[in-house]
């Protein structure tokens, strides 16, 4: 037997979390093939198997903690155990070898690469039924992770002969998840699924030739709104998520009900029969955590500022027209005030480093996180190097970035590695917040809506346009006159933009 221990997990970490096994009792494993993941706090690790054999005993369990050095399963050496005798009996009888022809002629689907230390998903809405007819590329299911949602296209055109997954199952990385025969008809299917199989083309026919996107036929659903009320502006006519969000800004709506309800019957003593109980996405479940645990470590302090707006909105009202023709995009708020937090970050670096163990990590870039949010939870894609970046192309990232996050188009490596985070809850109607820290980050900037108010200008009252601004910001490394200055410096680069120019 060959055990299999924890191994060095760096300086300074004592403890893992075993997060999932790829293996089970009874498999056979190969030299250096990964067995299980570890998780630290800082990092994910994964154990290799140190012998070929076949794997006899789990003796840590997923969830548990484990130390260095500590038991974590074994491996008996030779071509496996008793388990994997019957499932090869079969395989090597004769009789059911004229059942491999088909099966050659079909192509499995399975779990994509997730992203780095993402090793499973929970799949959310499946856009096909077996014995349905696919086109290549075609989108069969979407897969929720506890960052993005990815959506899983047919390999092949052919027909859907399975499903080895439902709703709401959770799996793993190269899990199976559909099989597909090719051509036309499906050899798993029964008689009576190749009648409906024919069904579904017409349905896409109506809009387009390919059918709506998942994201976009949950946002149908929750409008009420049908395929025939929605404009498709994706390939060859598929509906995305924005095509019904801009039908619902149109003012489409359901129809009405058909009659008015009834006279209300008594209402009963208990109201549990009007609740929905729904489970958490695993995007929301990560989102709660992650904000959770900024409150508990992080030492956060929020700081108050406002700004006169005058100055950026008249210089926006004057070359609008210009700087959208020129360059394809419209000139917006965002742009100056990560243009302005750069300054700041430059003047106050304690506000875009970061705390690890007993060491400071001063950043010398700067990659501004931009808060989206979406229906399914909030995300926060970076605009990398923002320093190097001139407005134009500011805008066109963000304006990229909102447009491909409601639509779950975004990937884990843009929403990773910011140094410090924008937040504009302005756009919801919001006058002052106290925004939660992205961890690690030290600093999160919130921005609000745009009121007219009176403020003493010159020793004469007048009417401005006035933001309030809000800097949360973790006290262990930024002290109380650091996030003020950072602030103020923020408040004299939008009330005086040709700062931003001068690099003032």
């Amino acid at each position: 037997m060959t055990e299999i221990r924890v191994p060095a997990l760096g300086e300074s970490v004592t403890e893992a979390t075993v997060s999932s096994w790829y293996k089970s009792v009874g498999d056979q494993v190969a030299a250096d093939e990964p067995l299980l993941e570890l998780e630290t706090d800082k990092v994910s690790v994964e154990v290799p198997s140190p012998v070929a054999g076949t794997l006899t005993e789990i003796a840590a369990q997923p969830g548990e903690t484990v130390g260095p050095a500590a038991l974590l399963g074994q491996i008996g050496e030779g071509a496996g155990a008793p388990a994997a005798a019957p499932a090869e009996k079969p395989a090597a009888a004769e009789a059911p070898a004229p059942a491999a022809a088909p099966a050659s002629a079909a192509v499995e689907v399975r779990v994509p690469t997730l992203g780095e230390s993402v090793t499973e998903a929970t799949v959310g809405s499946i856009a096909k039924k077996a014995g349905d007819a696919v086109a290549a590329d075609e989108v069969l299911m979407e897969l929720e992770t506890d960052k993005v949602s990815v959506e899983v296209p047919a390999p092949q055109a052919g027909t859907i002969a399975s499903f080895a997954v439902a709703e709401g199952d959770t799996v793993e990385l190269n899990a199976l998840l559909a099989t597909i025969s090719a051509g036309a008809g499906a050899v798993a299917a029964a008689p009576a699924a190749s009648a409906p199989a024919a069904a579904p083309a017409p349905a896409a026919a109506s809009s387009g030739d390919m059918p709506p996107m998942p994201s976009a036929r949950k946002a149908m659903a929750e409008a009420g709104l049908s395929e025939a009320q929605v404009e498709g502006t994706g390939k060859r006519g598929q509906i995305l998520k924005g095509d019904v969000l801009a039908a619902i800004e149109k003012g489409v709506s359901a129809p009405a009900p058909a009659a008015a309800p009834t006279p209300r019957a008594p209402v009963a003593a208990d109201d549990s029969a009007r609740e929905e109980r729904v489970p958490m996405s695993r995007l929301r479940r990560t989102i709660a955590r992650r904000l959770k645990d900024a409150q508990n470590n992080a030492a956060m302090l929020t700081t108050f500022n406002d700004v006169d707006m005058t100055a950026v909105m008249e210089l926006r009202k004057t070359y609008k027209e210009t700087f959208e023709k020129k360059h394809k995009v419209k000139l917006g708020f965002m742009a100056f005030f990560t243009k302005a937090a750069v300054q700041a970050l430059k003047d106050v670096p304690a506000v875009n480093a970061e705390i690890d163990g007993d060491d400071l990590i001063y950043k010398n870039f700067y990659h501004v996180g931009i808060a989206v949010g979406t229906d399914k939870g909030l995300v926060v894609p970076v605009v990398r190097d923002a320093q190097d970046l001139s407005f134009a192309d500011i805008e066109k990232t963000i304006g990229d970035f909102g447009k491909r996050a409601r639509d779950g188009q975004l990937t884990m490596a843009e929403m990773q590695g910011g140094t410090f985070t924008i937040t504009n809850g302005g756009i919801y109607g919001s006058l002052m917040s106290t925004p939660i820290l992205n961890a690690p980050q030290s600093g999160i900037l919130g921005m609000h809506r745009i009121d007219q108010r009176p403020v003493a200008i010159n020793g004469k009252v007048e009417i401005r346009p006035m933001m309030y601004l809000a800097l949360s910001y973790d006290h262990r490394i930024v002290d109380g006159k650091e996030a003020v200055t950072f602030l103020v410096r923020i408040k004299e680069a939008i009330e005086d933009p040709q700062r931003l120019l001068l690099d003032l």
